[in-house]
């Protein structure tokens, strides 16, 4: 038995994203603007035509988490977990 049997390791859930065709592929730990609409499933549940929209909206208007990096926006994938999980705290109130 090594040493790491003995403590206690952090549970990690994987996330996936759709790959559009019937299969999922791994999420990155940052997302682009199109990673992040299949991540928070807009198509499925918007009837905005334009899904950047929605995005924009949610960054104005909802406080979405991004960051820039050579002047593309990039969503951490833990600061949008976090993002829904307060989301989810303020609906249940």
């Amino acid at each position: 038995m090594n040493s790491v049997d003995n403590k206690k390791l952090p549970f990690v859930a994987l996330s996936v994203l759709p790959d559009g065709n019937g299969g999922c592929t791994p999420c990155p730990a940052l997302m682009t603007e199109a990673e992040l609409i299949r991540f928070l499933r807009i198509p499925e549940i918007s009837k905005a035509k334009d899904h950047s929209n929605v995005v924009a909206n949610l960054k104005r208007m909802h406080d979405l988490p991004c960051i820039h990096i050579c002047k593309q926006p990039l969503y951490p994938l833990d600061a949008i977990r976090k993002w829904i999980e307060e989301k989810l705290l303020k609906e249940q109130r």
